[in-house]
């Protein structure tokens, strides 16, 4: 016999007080007990619905607004609260900036615990709508039915969607009719897809099943103005796919590439898979100060392209290059930082985990006719060794861009036992950064801190940090080269 699930109780007029962790508010009831709420906002007043309760705290959801706090604003997108993907849209831009300000500063005093000087006021995004230049849709033959439509009582027979899934749900799809995050030509080839496949009956996936026809849609858009779409199809029916994809081509003509690919494995990855051309190039372009940058289907770029320049802007100016500088670019990518930086550095060294990305980051310096880089690819704590370092020469500057899970033990260590004379830290993540920088304090001082946005109406925010090598510590091997020795 099941064991019967607990009620959990509802909390009327609770007042929402703060904004905490993963993008969710808190208020606190008459027993000091906090409950963390999803897109609540301070100075809110809510009947809160617990959906998890612990000893000293309680998550839920609200049920009612019973009055709106002065902070508040309207959110455009009619999917708030269901999507998940933007936790921020009824806060203003400003406010979002300033708890993503106060977010990077509690992260790096409460983790690191360590000297810092002022922290620089956040760089705000100029842009806060249809800002990103890639979005991923997944199309399913059984949509999430929110609670609103489960209590009409009404009958939906027709299940398929093309959207996002549902926050910790696998096989649950949002089906979207608009995302303002990104250019409406987003919009237009995912609801056309979608539109094709019902009138010729070709079959959404099924997440639980793993069967299907139309599994996902990747569409990038650079500032540029150049465009790709990459169709995923569950199934190797060429005649289907041939004439989905011509429709494509003849209704989005501007589209720079079309490409598709055939994923029959349990997951939505893409990256081991071979992506095949229907039509136009193999590659879009970006544009950063003349430079111009390849990104294919599986390369990585950042998200929002024109902050991402200031991104790297950010990046440059802590790295202080006079033109003779060493400079080793951990987690290069695609060689994006790497050959942004390259005029201004004497060679620059790029290591990474993903072959196909350094491939691309070698082409973007043959393309723009850049010679002082190279390139590597691995598993960066088998990668950057005493033996790499004695090989291709101790680095001057190291600029370091990790992914959200922060620096291997094993690398931070190499990085201390190589003394580079600056090191700039670029994280999409404060809190694994702080505890890489805990570790850094052992030779380095930490020097310049600047936050950036760079995903508005989410909780997300990168930082960039400046560290100095302390003096009485420097084996000779920092700034000045006397031991940054190419072998």
């Amino acid at each position: 016999m099941s064991r019967k699930r607990k009620v959990l109780p509802l909390i009327e007029g609770l007042k929402i007080t703060d904004v905490a962790a993963e993008g969710n508010a808190l208020g606190r009831t008459a027993d000091d007990m906090v409950v963390f709420v999803p897109f609540a906002a301070p100075g809110d007043v809510v009947d809160v619905q617990i959906e998890k309760k612990r000893s000293s705290y309680a998550i839920g959801r609200v049920e009612r607004l019973v009055e709106a706090g002065d902070v508040r604003v309207e959110p455009r997108c009619e999917h708030f609260t269901v999507c998940g993907g933007c936790r921020w849209q009824h806060l203003p831009y400003e406010y979002q900036l300033s708890c993503k300000q106060r977010q990077v500063t509690d992260a790096l005093e409460r983790i690191a615990k360590i000297p810092l000087p002022e922290i620089s006021p956040i760089l705000g995004s100029a842009e806060i709508w249809a800002y990103r230049n890639k979005m991923e849709y997944t199309f399913s033959n059984k949509c999430w039915l929110t609670r609103e439509q489960l209590a009409s009582g009404e009958e939906f027979p027709d299940r398929d969607a093309a959207g996002f899934h549902i926050p910790g749900a696998f096989d649950k799809v949002l089906d979207i009719k608009a995302c303002c995050l990104q250019d409406s030509l987003g919009d237009r080839l995912r609801l056309f897809v979608k539109q094709y496949a019902k009138e010729h009956s070709l079959p959404f996936y099924d997440l639980r099943a793993q069967e299907g026809f139309v599994r996902t849609l990747m569409i990038r858009i650079t500032s540029t103005g150049e465009s790709m779409a990459v169709v995923s199809l569950g199934a190797d029916m060429p005649e289907a796919t041939r004439g989905l994809l011509d429709a494509m081509r003849a209704e989005f003509p501007e589209l720079t590439s079309l490409m598709y690919v055939v994923n029959t494995k349990c997951n939505d990855t893409i990256a081991d898979l071979d992506i095949k051309l229907h039509s136009g190039r193999e590659y879009i372009e970006e544009e950063m100060e003349g430079l111009r940058f390849r990104i294919g289907p599986k390369s990585f770029y950042q998200t929002n392209s024109r902050q991402a320049y200031e991104l790297y802007k950010v990046a440059r100016d802590f790295a202080d290059l006079k033109g003779d500088e060493y400079v080793y670019d951990l987690y290069t990518g695609t060689g994006t930082i790497a050959n942004f930086i390259s005029r201004r550095a004497r060679k620059v060294v790029g290591i990474e985990y993903v072959p196909e990305a350094i491939e691309d980051a070698k082409v973007n310096s043959a393309a723009n006719g850049i010679d002082n880089t190279e390139f590597y690819a691995g598993d960066m704590k088998d990668v950057l060794t005493d033996a790499f370092l004695e090989a291709h020469g101790r680095p001057d500057v190291m600029i370091v861009d990790p992914p959200r899970a922060g620096m291997h033990a094993d690398v931070v260590a190499t990085i201390l036992r190589a003394e580079p004379g600056r090191i700039v830290y670029v994280s999409c993540n404060p809190a694994t950064q702080a505890r890489d920088l805990a570790m850094l304090h052992e030779k380095y001082d930490v020097t310049a801190i600047q936050p950036v946005d760079m995903f508005p109406h989410t909780q997300h925010v990168e930082n960039v940090v400046r560290l100095e090598l302390r003096p009485q510590e420097n084996g000779g091997s920092g700034l000045d080269g006397s031991e940054s020795t190419e072998l």
